[in-house]
C-alpha cells in the first residue's frame, strides 16, 4: 500500500511513524506532502518518507490520502489536491469538523473516510473514532481500521453524527483528565506539599487505579465503595462532589464541546 499525508503536523505525523513501526507501509511507500519549509527540512534530515513541498501527481499514485491539515487550510488544499485525486484512492480526513459531504463535493470524490483520533495517537495510545461514506465498501473499511488499530484503538461508527460526540468524549477527553490531574496536584500543595511531591503522588495513583479498573471485575460503582468505607475520608471527599456537582459539571462541559463541535461543523 503507498499512502500521501497532506499536512505533516503531530497528529500526521503520528500515523506516519505508526505505520512505519507495524510494517504497515515502508518509508519508499510513504510521501509526506508538507508546505512548511522549516518543518520539510527536519523530515527530509529524519528520512521520514518521500517527503515533498507541493501537491503534485505524485499523489495520484497513493492508495490512500489522509488529510491532516488545518481545517481552515482545507479550501486551498482541496482546490489542489482536486487536480489529481483518482475515483479509486480513498480519502481519510483526520480534521476536525469537515463533514464527509463537505469533502466529498470539494473533491467531487466518492471514497472518504472521516476520522476522530486523540492525541495519545502520538504515543501509539490513541482512540480514533471514524465513519465512512456509503460508497466505502466494507474491505477498505477494514484496511482503514487496520491501519488507525497501529495508532492505539479504532472504532467504526455506523453514523457519522455520532463524530460530533466522540470529539465531545474522547477527541477532547485527555484535557479534562489534564485538568482532573491538575486540580489534585493543586490541592497536595495547598495541603504543604511541594509540587513535584504532589505531582507523584496524584499520577501514580491515576495510573495504578488505571490498571486495577482494567483488571478488575468490578463496576466503577463497586470500585469506588471498596475505597470509600462508610464515615471515613473518602467518603467525606465524595460527599463534597455530590454537593459541589462535580459530575454533573464534567457532564455538561463535555455535552458544551460535543456542541461546539456541531457548530463547527455547520
Amino acid at each position: 500500500m503507498k499512502i500521501a499525508i497532506i499536512g505533516c503536523g503531530n497528529m500526521g505525523m503520528a500515523f506516519a511513524n505508526s505505520f512505519i513501526q507495524y510494517n504497515l507501509v515502508s518509508k519508499q511507500e510513504l510521501i509526506l506532502i508538507e508546505k512548511n519549509k522549516e518543518r520539510g527540512d527536519i523530515l527530509q534530515e529524519q528520512k521520514a518518507g518521500i517527503v515533498v513541498d507541493t501537491i503534485s501527481e505524485k499523489v495520484a499514485s497513493a492508495d490512500l490520502i489522509i488529510l491532516s491539515v488545518k481545517p481552515q487550510d482545507y479550501p486551498s488544499v482541496s482546490a489542489e489536491l482536486a487536480r489529481f485525486i483518482k475515483p479509486t484512492q480513498i480519502v481519510l480526513s483526520i480534521m476536525a469538523g469537515i463533514p464527509i459531504a463537505n469533502i466529498q463535493a470539494s473533491l467531487s470524490h466518492d471514497l472518504v473516510v472521516r476520522a476522530m483520533p486523540n492525541t495519545p495517537a502520538l504515543l501509539g495510545m490513541g482512540m480514533t473514532a471514524f465513519a465512512a461514506a456509503s460508497a466505502v465498501g466494507m474491505s477498505d473499511i477494514r484496511k482503514v481500521e487496520n491501519l488507525i488499530n497501529s495508532t492505539g484503538r479504532a472504532v467504526f461508527l455506523e453514523e457519522e453524527s455520532l463524530l460530533d460526540a466522540v470529539t465531545g468524549l474522547s477527541g477532547s477527553g485527555p484535557a479534562y483528565f489534564f485538568y482532573l490531574i491538575k486540580a489534585m496536584i493543586d490541592a497536595g500543595v495547598k495541603m504543604g506539599f511541594e509540587p513535584a511531591m504532589a505531582s507523584l503522588l496524584v499520577k501514580q495513583t491515576m495510573l495504578g487505579s488505571y490498571h486495577l479498573m482494567q483488571t478488575s471485575d468490578k463496576t466503577l460503582d463497586e470500585l469506588i465503595q471498596a475505597v470509600a468505607s462508610k464515615g471515613g475520608t473518602t467518603e467525606a471527599a465524595l460527599k463534597t462532589f455530590q454537593e459541589n456537582l462535580v459530575a454533573e459539571g464534567l457532564q455538561k462541559g463535555i455535552i458544551a464541546a460535543k456542541d461546539r463541535a456541531k457548530e463547527l461543523a455547520n
